[in-house]
């Protein structure tokens, strides 16, 4: 039975190529993106009866219960919701701004919640749905001169595993996507930010533009192999809460793990220590 597909940010990167997949397969999508005309590009000559464009600034909640409304008048339902829309603030974290810090979580953070927020009560009523948060390998590890970006995927591994338990009784999935670097436009100047600020200490160490710019165009990842990955989880009967995608993902989560567990290893007596005598 097809899917009827909702995806932010899908005017090109990761989320077009989602889309692209789950037509593919058969699909219905409702691709949605801040900028329509750049929707009408991406999918210029799509099948107007399977593919609908809806204009969607995630930062902006009135715009994302309009975007689901419009959802539900052209297909009457939502199977798969993907929330992809993000970019990257890189900097180290004295060199970002207030503003700036308040812009990446409100796209990368409550934007997702907006979204969810709106989608929510569709997916309950259906008793049925499968919600993909597109995360990143930099929310389950830090990276230096990335805290606030990956603070903000640290926020959505939390948010996904707290939801994946409340909404399990409704018969909704919750997976979340974990991507290392993948050959898109994230690292372009098209897409990624950094911060405007300076401070010498940490320059004389070398820029995190010079760092993060010197693997554009030379990710691992293959982003159509990707979309293909979530177009197989969303049709699983019993997808993975968490799935990391490329081998790089892969091998850093395994060091994460190993550092963490080694760690809790040699406190555990310490943390032990802190109960009350008599329990």
């Amino acid at each position: 039975m097809s899917k009827v597909w909702f995806i932010t940010g899908a005017g090109r990167g990761i989320g077009a190529h989602i889309a692209q997949a789950a037509i593919k397969a058969g699909d219905k999508v409702v691709a949605a993106a801040r900028s329509l005309a750049q929707l009408n590009t991406t999918f210029a000559g799509a099948d107007p009866e399977r593919v609908a464009l809806v204009q969607l600034d995630v930062a902006r909640e009135e715009q994302a219960a309009a975007a689901i409304q419009a959802a539900m008048k052209r297909f009457g339902r939502i199977d798969v919701l993907v929330n992809n829309a993000a970019y990257g603030l890189l900097g180290n974290f004295e060199e970002l701004s207030p503003q700036e810090i308040d812009q990446q979580f409100g796209v990368n953070v409550f934007g997702v919640m907006h979204v969810l927020r709106a989608a929510l009560p569709v997916l309950r009523r259906q008793r049925s749905g499968h919600v993909m948060n597109i995360s990143s390998i930099a929310g389950r590890t830090g990276f230096d001169g990335a805290a606030v970006y990956c603070a903000t995927k640290y926020a959505i591994e939390g948010l996904s595993s707290s939801l994946a338990l409340e909404l399990a009784k409704f018969g909704i999935h919750v997976t979340s996507v974990e991507p290392g670097f993948f050959r898109t436009d994230f690292l372009d100047q098209s897409s990624v930010r950094y911060g405007k600020k300076v401070i010498e200490d940490y320059a004389a160490h070398g820029t995190v533009e010079g760092a993060y710019g010197a693997y554009h165009g030379k990710q691992l990842g293959d982003p159509a192999k990707l979309a293909d990955v979530v177009v197989r989880l969303a049709g699983m009967d019993k997808p993975p809460q968490h799935f990391l995608a490329g081998s790089d993902a892969l091998a850093m989560a395994h060091a994460e793990v190993d550092a963490r567990l080694s760690e809790m290893q040699g406190m555990a007596e310490l943390s032990r220590s802190t109960d009350h005598a008599d329990a």
